[in-house]
């Protein structure tokens, strides 16, 4: 049969069957490819910072691709041995496919904190990324280079002078490295100055070192030891009279997207009319679950955390429980406590289907009510702290986090390729999700109004998020970007407060006004270990008065200002053992 009358497709495997390449020739054409194309998020935002440059070169610019270009080959080159070529750079193009679409997509980076946060992701939450859009990426950018790269015949020479052409490619590599950097010098130093953060955008070098580092620590270094860091607290309750602290740990909620906060779409509905307290400027420890909720449970700061000296000692909720308070954590977030609730009871919603708040992977935050209920019909304790784990406005399907009986922006994204709606279905979708988030801290806050009215418990409810959310500004999507160069839209969080009547009254009270005055105060994360603290009227030498927003606000006899000594030597600590 004439060759030409073949099928385009045959023809072109036969010809990917027929080629034959020296090993040399397919690293240099893979490493281009990895360097030019798969890091095309990094050379762009080179671009611009080379550009930005007071004493901006042209020449300078057009090397750059060819400098990441001989660098790539020199690190390709050390794991070049034979039978090993192939699957060592069809792993390095898959992951850094990856790489590339969750750059180029969402403006997400791997460094440590984007590592451990997938690894701690449950897979309903990795599957929500999976979409047409996502598939027909990867097939396109890793498997077909993937089947091209196993296709081809390798020519491999005598072992010496394989091994000299390797080591002539490493030093042809090595010198254009050297010569370039050495010229531009100064420019390489001016950019790396200014941009810290563009290492972080290098594929797939970065993730892989991140991979190292976060398996190294996590699963090489033996454990430490518990640490008790308040071995007697104690419950402030001169009255006995019964309180409920209700913490709602809220999911990716942005403070900006907030009515309470002077957003002009009316996101808080409901419990505007709840006489509740919005904490205005209260930023987070990071921008990802996997840092967020164990940092601000623990004693120590963000300036200092470290997730391996925080699980082991104990957390706030561990010295609430300790004091005699009945504990209890409920959890809609499959990604589960990170580790804070480990010592508590705890309850996780079941997302089967059977529920008709559940789709068999999420349930809807209302799914949280019942068992709260049951547990307010039931307190068995004085002093009762239950903390309610909401899925909030997880991303990318914001859509899935509300029922469509409460839909009120439109229209709305209702696909998780979200990079592909326009900027107002991404906000409805988001503010919808807000506003669910509302509703529900209304139905809580009704639950504990009717808790106080029949049976005079003195309740409270406190909402903080773990972290914010990028809606498309500036290119950047979800959450999770290295702190130093997140935007304040992923770190700036809201916080609410409610309490009833009852709580003003008690020993020791709450004065609200003197609250509602400090809500606009600076606060972060490091202060929710002390309001927890405050609020369930748990009086521990751990508490750092200063970062207390209750404290001032409560009866002075709560904390005696000596305590404020041994807090300091608490975190000190802690710190000289990190």
């Amino acid at each position: 049969m004439n060759s030409n009358r073949l099928p385009l497709f045959t023809r072109a495997d036969n010809f990917v069957k027929d080629l034959t390449l020296t090993s040399n020739q397919l690293l240099l054409i893979v490493c281009a490819y990895i360097a030019l194309i798969l890091n095309l998020p990094f050379l762009f935002k080179s671009a611009n910072a080379i550009t930005g440059l007071d004493d901006f070169n042209w020449l300078f610019l057009i090397t750059f691709p060819i400098f990441l270009f001989s660098i790539t080959l020199l690190i390709q080159s050390l794991f070049a041995v034979k039978w090993l070529i192939k699957p060592i750079l069809i792993i390095t193009v898959i992951i850094s496919t990856l790489m590339f679409y969750a750059t180029l997509t969402y403006g997400i980076v791997f460094d440590y904190g984007m590592v451990q946060n997938t690894v701690e992701s449950d897979s309903a939450e990795l599957l929500s990324y999976l979409n047409l859009y996502a598939v027909v990426f990867f097939i396109v950018f890793a498997v077909i280079p993937a089947v091209l790269i196993c296709s081809i015949k390798i020519s491999y020479q005598p072992f010496l002078k394989e091994l000299f052409n390797r080591i002539t490619l490493f030093a042809g590599a090595t010198l254009i490295t050297v010569l370039i950097g050495t010229i531009f010098y100064s420019n390489y130093a001016s950019v790396g100055r200014n941009n810290k953060d563009l290492i972080d955008y290098i594929t797939p070098y970065k993730g892989i070192d991140s991979i190292y580092k976060f398996a190294r620590k996590h699963y090489f270094y033996p454990p430490l030891k518990f640490q008790l860091l308040d071995t007697s607290p104690q419950i402030i309750n001169k009255n006995n009279n019964k309180h409920v602290t209700v913490f709602v740990l809220g999911e990716t909620a942005r403070a900006q997207n907030f009515s309470l906060n002077g957003y002009n779409r009316l996101t808080n509905r409901y419990t505007a009319n709840q006489d509740v307290i919005s904490f205005t400027n209260i930023s987070s420890c990071g921008t990802a679950t996997a840092v967020s909720v164990p940092c601000m449970f623990s004693r120590l700061n963000k300036s200092n955390y470290d997730k391996r000296l925080a699980t082991s000692q104990q957390n706030v909720i561990d010295i609430v429980h300790l004091a005699g308070t009945d504990v209890l954590w409920i959890s809609n977030n499959n990604g589960s406590c990170k580790g804070v609730c480990t010592r508590v009871n705890t309850q996780q919603i079941a997302t089967t289907k059977s529920n008709p708040l559940c789709d068999g992977e999420y349930c809807y935050d209302e799914a949280l009510l019942q068992p709260l209920r049951e547990k307010l019909h039931k307190l068995e304790y004085d002093n009762t702290l239950i903390v309610l784990h909401m899925i909030g406005s997880h991303g990318p399907t914001y859509f899935k986090r509300y029922p469509s009986n409460k839909i009120l922006f439109t229209p709305d994204c209702q696909r998780s390729d979200i990079q592909n709606c326009t900027q107002e279905q991404l906000v409805n979708s988001y503010d919808n999700s807000i506003a669910y988030t509302d509703y529900v801290l209304n139905q809580i806050i009704i639950e504990l109004s009717r808790l106080s009215e029949t049976e005079d418990v003195a309740s409270s409810m406190l909402y903080v998020s773990d972290h914010g959310e990028s809606l498309g500004e500036k290119g950047m999507y979800l959450h999770g970007l290295p702190y130093a160069f997140a935007p304040q839209e992923q770190t700036h969080v809201p916080m609410i407060f409610w309490a009833s009547a009852q709580v003003s009254n008690s020993t020791p009270d709450i004065d609200l006004t003197c609250l509602k005055n400090k809500s606009t105060n600076v606060f972060s994360h490091d202060m929710v270990f002390d309001a927890v603290l405050s609020i369930t009227s748990v009086k521990s030498k751990t508490h750092h008065i200063k970062n207390d927003p209750f404290y001032g606000c409560k009866s002075a006899s709560f904390v005696p200002l000596p305590l404020l000594e041994s807090a300091k030597k608490i975190q000190t600590q802690s710190s000289g053992e990190h």
